[in-house]
């Protein structure tokens, strides 16, 4: 297998081939007619653009061809070291965090390995009604489970440094006495045989410093929450094969779902403060790049395998919630900006940054390239176009439109190919299942695509203009939203396709077939976002089924049993 240096160039390289083709296109079909004056200015965003989206399709592509490394199975047996599984809570539903932590301490205990695991929850919580809650349902966990004593709550008075800093705390108190920390979100649900396999794997090799895996995601009751729930299910561990190709041992920390080896995490991953004001200044939101960044620096390896089965989180169930949580992340990592030329990073952690950074900037990218369009349209040219010229320009136009969709949709139809025959889709309920839910995801990511990508820039505009987010509690229970609440959160996206409906027609009136797959998804906004909030249960017609929903798990039964066995009390 090559190295990943020379994956790493290679996939570039093709990344940057496919930017220089889709400039070229461009110009094909600009250049008729004679430039004006914005039409450099759009040469440069078609290049910068496609280079991103490009590299993101590529990194799908690459991960059907990741070969597993050559490791013999590990057995179940116990760890070396010490373990604790840290829950980091804030405002969370109590009974829904801890009878995740009982289904996964009864799962350790049925194996009978639970002695070198203690199960640690991190509360940040500050309303005083949730935190009664707490205290009541934990001591209930730690009263009927088998293994007594391995279980632990601890309240901070004062939420400083927010999640990283809550586990910061708990590392610098009571770190030393384990050897590993499996670091779990309140939503995260892992299989114990899975717990038991990341400590072995750090048992293994003491040159591992984090561990992360892949969850995917369970739960989702919305058709929202279906079609990021079958994605995540279907097509996210092979473009995490990519990035497990290109990356090796300089990889991914996602902040969660992940194990850390306490000393290593400890004396390399203490967080600086900023100066200045947020956004750009104080915490680091996007902490957990960071602090792999910091581990590769001190020569610890950070590796993401793929192909770990039984980890688990949940997700947003509806576009409102996602834009909120997508918030945060746009504000942490515009931040990166300030470490690009931290001292002693390896220059593909400094990449990875620069990669997280332009997954928000390509939102105003592509905005910013729309209106310059509109606009260019109503300029004068400075030549006359011939018949052949007009017909060399349409088809350069729609060679672009082709390869643009391509790269959007390539991907996702190899990974489908791909599954049908290593025999994966048998695991979604066939073929036919598996096309009907690709298709739908498909299409309602089209559908939504303006909508987020209006909502991705306003974030970004906000950071720039120095609006701080914040880090507000995640509203997990929040499902089904009202037409007019859809209505409140995205009247200005209606005005602005209203606007952009206007100046089309006014200046640039053969443009609006084009744009017609931009303005009504904006004009349906309200729509399409309380339609997709409503509860769908993709059984009844095999829709957006997983995997996980076909075939029973064992640790999301023993949850399901848990938490109704408690709610029925």
């Amino acid at each position: 297998m090559a190295s990943a240096a020379a994956n790493r160039a290679r996939l570039i390289a093709a990344s940057a081939t496919v930017s220089l083709l889709s400039t070229w296109l461009f110009v094909q079909f600009s250049a008729p007619g004679g430039f004006n004056t914005l039409d450099g200015l759009r040469v440069a965003l078609v290049a910068i653009s496609t280079f991103w989206l490009s590299w993101g399709a590529l990194l799908g592509i690459a991960g059907l061809f990741y070969r597993p490394k050559n490791s013999a199975p590990l057995p179940l047996s116990p760890p070396v070291g010490r373990c604790a599984v840290v829950v980091p809570i804030y405002n969370e539903d109590p009974v829904a965090t801890f009878s995740r932590i009982a289904a996964m301490s009864a799962g350790l205990s049925r194996l009978g390995l639970h002695d070198q695991f203690d199960f640690v929850v991190l509360s940040d919580t500050n309303s005083p009604e949730i935190t009664a809650e707490e205290i009541e349902w934990f001591d209930r966990l730690a009263s009927q489970a088998e293994a007594r004593g391995h279980f632990f709550y601890r309240r901070r008075s004062e939420n400083i440094g927010r999640k990283s800093g809550n586990v910061e705390d708990f590392i610098r108190r009571s770190g030393a006495a384990y050897t590993y920390a499996v670091i779990l979100d309140a939503d995260s649900l892992m299989s114990p045989e899975t717990l038991v396999l990341l400590a072995r794997r750090m048992d293994a090799d003491p040159t591992l410093g984090l561990l992360q895996t892949v969850p995917k995601i369970i739960g989702a009751r919305t058709f929202f929450g279906r079609i990021i729930q079958f994605g995540a299910s279907y097509y996210s561990s092979t473009f995490a094969r990519g990035t497990a190709l290109i990356q090796d041992a300089q990889g991914p920390f996602w902040g969660h779902n992940a194990i850390v080896r306490m000393t290593a995490f400890a004396d390399n991953c203490g967080l600086p403060r900023l100066s200045g004001k947020p956004p750009f200044g104080g915490q680091i939101l996007s902490h957990d790049y960071v602090e792999a960044a910091l581990l590769s620096r001190a020569g610890w390896k950070v590796e993401v395998d793929p192909d770990i089965d039984g980890s688990f989180e949940e997700g947003p169930e509806n576009i409102i919630e996602y834009a909120k949580r997508d918030r945060r992340w746009c504000q942490g990592n515009l931040q990166h900006a300030r470490l690009l030329t931290a001292p002693g990073l390896h220059w593909w952690n400094r990449f990875t940054f620069l990669q997280g950074i332009m997954a928000y900037l390509g939102s105003p990218i592509w905005l910013a390239f729309l209106a310059a369009s509109i606009l260019s349209v109503g300029m004068p040219r400075t030549s006359y176009i011939t018949f052949s010229q007009q017909v060399a320009s349409n088809i350069a136009a729609w060679s672009l439109v082709g390869l643009i969709t391509s790269l959007l949709v390539l991907p996702k139809f190899l990974i489908v190919i791909s599954s049908a025959l290593n025999g994966t889709n048998r695991k979604f309920g066939g073929m036919r299942a598996v096309l009907a839910s690709a298709g739908t995801e498909i299409v309602f990511s089209s559908l939504i695509a303006p909508i987020t990508l209006l909502m991705q820039t306003r974030s970004v505009f906000q950071v720039l203009f120095g609006i701080d987010g914040g880090w507000p509690a995640t509203s997990r229970n929040e499902r089904s939203l009202t037409l007019k609440q859809a209505w409140e959160a995205s009247y200005w996206i209606v005005m602005i396709g209203a606007v952009v409906l206007a100046v089309t027609l006014a200046i640039a009136p053969n443009l609006f077939l084009w744009l017609l797959p931009v303005i009504v998804p904006m004009a349906l906004a309200p729509m399409l976002i309380a339609y997709s909030s409503m509860v769908s249960d993709g059984r009844d017609g095999l829709l957006l089924m997983t995997a996980e929903e076909y075939n029973v798990v064992p640790t999301i039964d023993a949850r399901d049993r848990v938490r109704s066995h408690w709610q029925s009390a």
